[in-house]
């Protein structure tokens, strides 16, 4: 039996696009983390998230280039998916929990 995927989610903040992704994927029976890239966010990407990780989410090409630029060593065999999410959508809004699922589901 192949082991299963742990999925990463990065926004900004760790507020809203992220969690939701967590919390959807947790629901589906995944190993799922979510974190900001915002000194300020709820909760800030680590070392040990991107360790973890088989598969980074981010919603936006900033992000990525973000994670690049703080962990480069580190993500040299990780894929890192660019979902192109815009900050439009609050926590579990059905229109973002429908966008993520569709843009999701294909990598997985």
């Amino acid at each position: 039996m192949l082991d299963q995927p742990t999925l990463l989610f990065i926004c900004s903040r760790n507020k809203w696009r992220s969690p939701t992704a967590e919390k959807i994927y947790l629901d589906k029976g995944f190993s799922a983390r979510s974190a900001g890239t915002s000194p300020n966010a709820q909760r800030t990407v680590s070392v040990k998230d991107i360790q973890w990780s088989t598969h980074i989410f981010v919603m936006e090409n900033k992000h990525k280039q973000r994670l690049i630029a703080k962990f480069t060593r580190l993500l040299d065999y990780k894929k890192i998916v660019v979902l192109d999410i815009p900050d439009d959508y609050q926590y579990m809004d059905a229109d973002l929990v429908e966008i993520l699922h569709d843009s999701i589901e294909h990598h997985l």
